[in-house]
């Protein structure tokens, strides 16, 4: 398996964004209690604070930058998007989806608690989404057409049209052979809307003009499939160790991956295109971000 780490000014920011986040969920966690009868407020802070990459709310601190916003508020935000992937998290795992045990090293929520309490902690995450948003929104002064714009680009990307629709199909695609424009289809709305969502949001919060948010939307699209495609090569040449989830879960469902259509070289290098082709987006557009530049590298090249 041929992975790079991330360079170490990469590592710096990725972790700088990774605390900025942790504490905004940290703070909504420890209000879980007068929110949810338990043990929901539990399973809440179980699957809010677990260890991740927070990929996507760091997308957004890197949009943000890009347009020249310098307001800190936007951590809210950006932790807006880590509950809404966070709970996606959550559903994914149960056994009537992929029913699995293992996520971010360690035991999926309905295993630590159980099917039940998985279920509602998931469902109660999408509301609390909605209030950390408007936490975020009124932190960071935006006028009322910015604030409704932010807003929908969340719920579109994690609704039917986005994550939610992709999770239904794939779910109905397995043990079928999809095309790969229908699994790029799949997996622009599983994955690749968040990301997507994150980018414009970020550039949204900073005054970002409607042709800037375009690229950063492009760009995010893009480093969505790529992020897919790459973790379709990690699944099925890792083990379940480095991943920190379970491996070759997907032949197990049988279910049509960027690696069962095009092999693991082929697969890989789809990614690394799909990461140049988001960078030149960027370039395109005149936006200068060294960091988002690195981070379309290290979506390709990332260890798990």
């Amino acid at each position: 398996m041929r992975t790079s780490t991330a360079s170490r000014a990469l590592e710096l920011y990725l972790s700088d964004a990774r605390a900025r986040v942790d504490t905004v969920l940290e703070r909504w966690g420890a209000r879980a209690d007068g929110l949810w009868p338990a043990p929901v407020p539990a399973a809440v802070r179980y699957s809010l604070l677990s260890t991740g990459k927070r990929l996507r709310p760091t997308l957004v601190f890197a949009a943000y930058e890009a347009v020249g916003g310098t307001t800190p508020g936007v951590a809210e935000l950006a932790a807006s998007i880590e509950v809404v992937h966070a709970y996606s998290l959550v559903h994914d795992d149960l056994p009537c989806m992929d029913n699995d045990d293992l996520r971010r090293g360690r035991p999926t929520t309905h295993r630590a608690f159980d099917v039940r309490t998985a279920t509602r902690a998931g469902y109660h995450m999408v509301a609390l989404a909605a209030r950390v948003l408007a936490a975020g929104l009124e932190a960071l002064g935006l006028d009322p057409d910015r604030r409704r714009a932010i807003a929908l680009e969340l719920y579109r990307a994690a609704g039917a049209g986005g994550m939610i629709g992709g999770q239904a199909l794939d779910l109905e695609a397995e043990g079928r052979r999809l095309p790969m424009t229908e699994l790029a289809d799949v997996h622009g709305r599983k994955t690749g809307a968040l990301i997507a969502a994150a980018c414009v949001i970020g550039g949204l919060a900073a005054g970002a003009t409607p042709a800037c948010g375009e690229a950063l939307r492009a760009y995010g699209g893009d480093v969505g499939l790529a992020f897919q495609i790459y973790d379709d090569v990690l699944d099925a040449t890792a083990t379940s160790a480095q991943l920190g989830k379970t491996a070759g879960k997907d032949a197990v469902l049988a279910k049509s991956t960027f690696v069962t259509l095009l092999g693991v070289g082929a697969a890989r290098a789809e990614a690394e295109r799909l990461a140049a082709r988001a960078v030149d987006r960027l370039r395109q557009a005149g936006l200068v971000s060294p960091t988002l530049v690195e981070l379309a590298h290290y979506i390709v090249t990332r260890p798990n």
